[in-house]
């Protein structure tokens, strides 16, 4: 692939399609899903082995992870979540069972206080997404967030950590998305049936 970007328009076309489809999904079809998807991601080694984890919490439509947070903290791991500041980036707060959630700028609920951790000492990251494909690409909303907070990924030549695990519905894969320079590809996807 060029170094060129690809189209604004493509992106956005293909974010539309994998929107509609997990818009359209069953309450209770979501919701069993996310389940079956948390409980496979709880059970990967790459789990186990982490120590600090950070994880989002979801917007009514997506993968609902609470459990795999639920989990960490059973299993005595640090639990990070994203907060997107006023300045547009994107840093990651701790968060526990007491922790005081206010919406950020986009309505999805944040810690509000709490120590922060550089992402470059996370282990796993749960990592929302629109659509993927099977060679791990992913599609935002189309902020950037993850891929700017991210971008050291692209500099490395192993992959130590953090490893950035998307979750999402098997409706939201696509069979290919064409990635602009700047994307960081998925470490995995762990998606399932409604």
């Amino acid at each position: 692939m060029s170094k060129s970007s690809v189209s604004p328009a493509r992106n956005s076309q293909l974010r539309s399609i994998a929107l509609a489809a997990r818009r359209a999904m069953d309450d209770d079809v979501r919701a069993n899903t996310s389940h079956l998807i948390t409980e496979q991601l709880v059970r990967c080694h790459e789990f186990h082995a982490a120590r600090s984890i950070a994880c989002y919490l979801p917007m009514h439509d997506e993968v609902d992870p609470r459990q795999v947070i639920v989990r960490a903290w059973r299993a005595n791991k640090r639990v990070f979540c994203p907060v997107v500041t006023g300045n547009g980036e994107m840093i990651f707060r701790i968060l526990q069972a007491d922790s005081l959630l206010d919406r950020g700028p986009f309505g999805i609920w944040e810690p509000v206080t709490g120590a922060t951790i550089n992402p470059c000492d996370l282990d796993l990251v749960v990592t929302p997404l629109v659509a993927f494909d099977d060679q791990r690409h992913r599609i935002g909303m189309g902020g950037g967030y993850y891929d700017r907070c991210f971008a050291f990924l692209r500099h490395r030549r192993h992959w130590l950590r953090p490893k950035l695990f998307g979750v999402a519905f098997d409706c939201q894969k696509i069979e290919k998305i064409p990635p602009n320079p700047w994307d960081i590809r998925l470490y995995r996807v762990i998606s399932a049936a409604g």
